[in-house]
């Protein structure tokens, strides 16, 4: 068993190539990437990928970089350098309708969040990107949706924990505010009783009443 900083090193270096493999054989090769480094951070890639469903053109933005580290909970007084939840963010969106590809710096902070701010992102908390997701749009936050159905966690050799690639769902400020009270179950349901097209880039607030 290696020394925990060269189990460290290790990981960094072997994590990153297999979650790029497993983005590639789920959504295909991507046709861009942009990478955005913030001060005392990894640097964090967004992946973006096409696809064409029922002739429906749909873009997908996948990071890369955020799973190198796991997840450290913060209130523990020093950070577990191999153990711990590790993860990247997918955000699909139909293609065409605004200036989407402009998220890419808004879904490398998300990603730099845990190393920048201590936050451990899992499914069903929200996220603030404090503006619009992309210009105009209508989204200042994202709900975190559940991982497994777009691309498969990755399982890696212990003790390393799985990657798991988290769907980021956006959120109009009055239903971010309306989950707050209600909680993130209570708002897909309206969003499935509503049948909202949620990678539409214009919709509105689904409705609260």
């Amino acid at each position: 068993m290696p020394g925990t900083d060269e189990f460290y090193a290790h990981d960094m270096a072997e994590v990153l190539p297999l979650v790029e493999a497993r983005l590639t054989t789920a959504l295909g090769e991507p046709d861009a990437r942009a990478a955005v480094t913030f001060l005392g951070t990894d640097r964090i890639e967004v992946l973006r990928f096409h696809e064409d469903l029922q002739g429906e053109n749909v873009v997908r933005y996948a990071t890369l970089g955020m799973s190198a580290h796991p997840m450290a909970d913060p209130t523990a007084m020093v950070a577990d350098p191999v153990e711990g939840p590790r993860a990247e963010l997918v955000l699909s969106v139909r293609a065409g309708l605004a200036e989407t590809d402009k998220v890419l710096r808004a879904l490398a902070v998300l990603a730099a969040s845990p190393q920048v701010e201590g936050l451990v992102v899992t499914p069903g908390g929200s996220l603030d990107v404090g503006g619009p997701l992309w210009p105009g749009a209508p989204f200042t936050s994202v709900l975190v949706g559940e991982p497994g159905g777009l691309v498969e966690d990755l399982q890696l050799d212990e003790p390393l924990d799985p990657v798991r690639f988290l769907p980021l769902l956006p959120m109009t400020p009055n239903e971010a505010a309306w989950k707050r009270v209600h909680g993130a179950g209570a708002l897909q349901e309206r969003w499935l009783v509503n049948g909202t097209d949620l990678r539409d880039p214009h919709r509105g607030s689904v409705p609260l009443d």
